[in-house]
Parts: structure tokens; C-alpha cells; sequence
């Protein structure tokens, strides 16, 4: 198991996990993007302390993620 994800992640620095890097690296950008809006949401508008702002940011960005990722084709 460990050594799988290390060939994943060996894969992924070098540029060759994904077939179409670039869509992956900008669906990696929206989930990004849209996590750090949640927290400015988050801690201004709603006023929560900047713990609860990011636990609220990461639990919605990972919530996210797999429907970004859901037609990402790998190597």
C-alpha cells in the first residue's frame, strides 16, 4: 500500500500521474480558490474565529473535490 501511493506521488511531481495535466491542475485551482473563498466567508461575513472559518473552508473544499475529480483520466 505505501509503496503505491509513493509511485502515485512520485507520478504526480513529475508531471506524469494524469493524462491531461492541465485540466487536473486547474480543477486543483478551483477547489483552491474556492476553499479560501469559504474561509473569507467564513471569518468576515459570518464572523466565525479563523479556527472554525477553516474547518469550515476544508471540510466543503474536500467535500468538492471528488466531484472535480470525477472525470479526471490517469495514467
Amino acid at each position: 500500500m505505501f509503496e503505491m501511493v509513493r509511485n502515485a506521488i512520485g507520478l504526480f511531481f513529475r508531471g506524469q500521474l494524469f493524462a491531461e495535466p492541465t485540466r487536473a491542475y486547474m480543477q486543483l485551482a478551483i477547489g483552491i480558490i474556492f476553499a479560501a473563498l469559504c474561509f473569507v466567508l467564513a471569518a468576515r461575513v459570518a464572523g466565525l474565529p479563523y479556527w472554525a472559518s477553516a474547518a469550515v473552508a476544508g471540510f466543503l473544499g474536500g467535500a468538492l473535490q471528488p466531484r472535480l475529480f470525477r472525470d479526471l483520466r490517469y495514467r
